[in-house]
């Protein structure tokens, strides 16, 4: 992934993507650069538009990302529903059971 961080940090500064410059970046930032990934990513970004690559890649997670926030939200209800059961559930066992003490 921090290979094509590198090169969408490059494509930002207005820098060409290429494997001196990606690897020059990485070294920067400490990682362990492997030469024939910097290789694979500049053939496979040969004939991209980044600019264009990037503006389709930030529509499809924002709508993605919708979907797990309502369920973890359908979710939470649905345990606070449980939890406010078993209260209900203990509170009525309790007073069963201080019925039977005056029964």
């Amino acid at each position: 992934m921090e290979y094509v961080y590198a090169a969408m940090l490059l494509h930002r500064a207005g820098q060409k993507v290429e494997e001196g410059s990606v690897k020059k970046v990485l070294e920067a930032a400490g990682v362990k650069v492997d030469d024939g990934r910097i290789k694979s990513l500049i053939a496979a970004l040969e004939d991209v538009d980044i600019e264009e690559a990037i503006k389709s890649a930030a529509v499809a997670p924002v709508a993605a990302a919708a979907a797990p926030a309502g369920e973890a939200a359908a979710s939470e209800g649905a345990k606070e529903e449980k939890a406010e059961e078993k209260e209900e559930d203990n509170e009525e066992e309790a007073a069963e059971g201080l019925g039977s003490l005056f029964g």
